[in-house]
């Protein structure tokens, strides 16, 4: 409590999550209502952040959107942190072949760059929303899968695993009991880091072409969209940006803060 920039950014979150959650409250207009007549319309009291080309409401949009991004991300990163973990636990405290073959699948996804590789899955498999997911998810589980397995090695070989294995411990009970509560806290905080690029990807996915498809009011589609006008109706830009921008950087920010208590 006594350190108020956390005590900020914290309400910023929780604010960000209440607008996710009561986006049907908050939303003035149906994000997917269009009326030609007020088409491009500047930001007004009758629409915050103005309308789009077909005449939607672009501050009701970018709250849907961020309901979008942030419930993917969250998700995402549930599974891949749950997952990579799994897999990196395994190989590091088993090892011989079983960690070998994880690893050498992990080094396959490492040698190419992570959003590279995105966008070739994302290509091959088509745009949408759940393809632009499996694709993210591929290029992103090979980083949990090598932290959690190093994680394992530097503790392997401790004291108490080896007391706990001459005392009869099965195998599960000393990954459940005695290695995960010790990597746990390393693995939460980089996957509350990686929300944020996480968001970045699939907006990126989206904004390309290879994510979100249309009429559905996510961020980084809602600027593609935008950008042939950006020049004259900046705020078809502007607005679904800088709500990125925002998520992005409490999420980064507040990552940052988890490791000073570390």
């Amino acid at each position: 409590m006594k350190n108020k920039s956390t005590i900020v950014l914290l309400l910023f979150l929780i604010s960000i999550i209440l607008v996710a959650v009561f986006a049907d409250a908050l939303a003035p207009y149906d994000p997917y209502s269009s009326n030609l007549k007020n088409a491009f319309q500047p930001p007004s009291l009758t629409h915050l952040f103005g309308t789009d080309k077909l005449g939607r409401d672009l501050f009701s949009r970018v709250i849907y959107g961020v309901r979008i991004s942030l419930a993917v991300s969250i998700f995402l990163i549930l599974m891949i942190s749950i997952v990579g973990s799994a897999l990196g636990i395994v190989a590091g405290y088993y090892g011989k072949w079983v960690g070998s073959v994880i690893m050498r699948f992990s080094d396959i996804l490492m040698s190419c760059p992570s959003m590279v590789l995105a966008i070739a899955l994302a290509g091959i498999m088509g745009a949408g929303l759940r393809n632009a997911m499996i694709a993210i998810f591929v290029v992103t589980v090979s980083k949990y899968i090598r932290l959690a397995r190093s994680l394992v090695l530097k503790i392997i070989n401790e004291d108490y695993i080896n007391s706990a294995k001459m005392a009869g411990t099965t195998q599960l009970n000393i990954i459940i009991r005695y290695i995960l509560p010790n990597i746990i806290q390393t693995l939460i905080i980089t996957a509350s880091t990686d929300i944020g690029a996480i968001i970045l990807e699939l907006s990126a996915l989206s904004f390309l072409g290879f994510g979100v498809t249309a009429p559905t009011p996510e961020l980084g589609l809602m600027i593609n969209e935008g950008r042939p006008y950006m020049l004259a109706y900046p705020w078809l830009v502007f607005c679904p940006g800088i709500a990125i921008a925002i998520i992005v950087t409490i999420f980064n920010l507040l990552s940052d803060k988890m490791r000073e208590w570390r």
